[in-house]
């Protein structure tokens, strides 16, 4: 049976990005992302960009930069039409998170509520429409 690796985190979702250099500096104030390695890449590209939040990491990259391999297998939300994953986040506070999000032009849907199953959270849209919720669910810990 295959283990998981004992490191910070087994689960890192990659997303492409029509517009990756804009959009690192919007995660990163929009959501509260940090920048742990950007590679640029030819132009006005990212070849390559790992983000943290907390013991959580998100890799991303241009779109379509390449062709050809791993960058036939992705889209953005835009090429797709639609968005075929979502990560959810665990912060400290969703209010305080919703309010900088919100600030900083995520698009809420729907706004902030209180779960039926615990916790308190949102869900928002991001400048490429890429599907994101945030809430104070810990599921490691209810």
């Amino acid at each position: 049976m295959p283990r998981p690796k004992d490191t910070t985190a087994t689960l890192i979702p990659s997303f492409r990005y029509k517009d990756a250099p804009t959009a690192i500096e919007w995660l990163c104030r929009a959501f509260g992302f940090t920048k742990q390695l950007v590679v640029p890449g030819e132009g006005e590209t990212i070849a390559h960009a790992q983000l943290v939040f907390g013991h959580g990491m998100i890799m991303l990259g241009s779109a379509n930069t390449h062709g050809g391999g791993y960058d036939d297998l992705v889209s953005t939300p835009a090429e797709a039409g639609t968005n075929t994953q979502s990560a959810y986040v665990i912060v400290d506070d969703a209010d305080a998170h919703y309010a900088i999000a919100k600030a900083s032009g995520a698009e809420m849907v729907p706004d902030i509520q209180d779960q039926d199953y615990g916790g308190r959270g949102y869900t928002c849209k991001d400048l490429e429409g890429y599907v994101w919720s945030f809430g104070d669910y810990d599921r490691w810990t209810h």
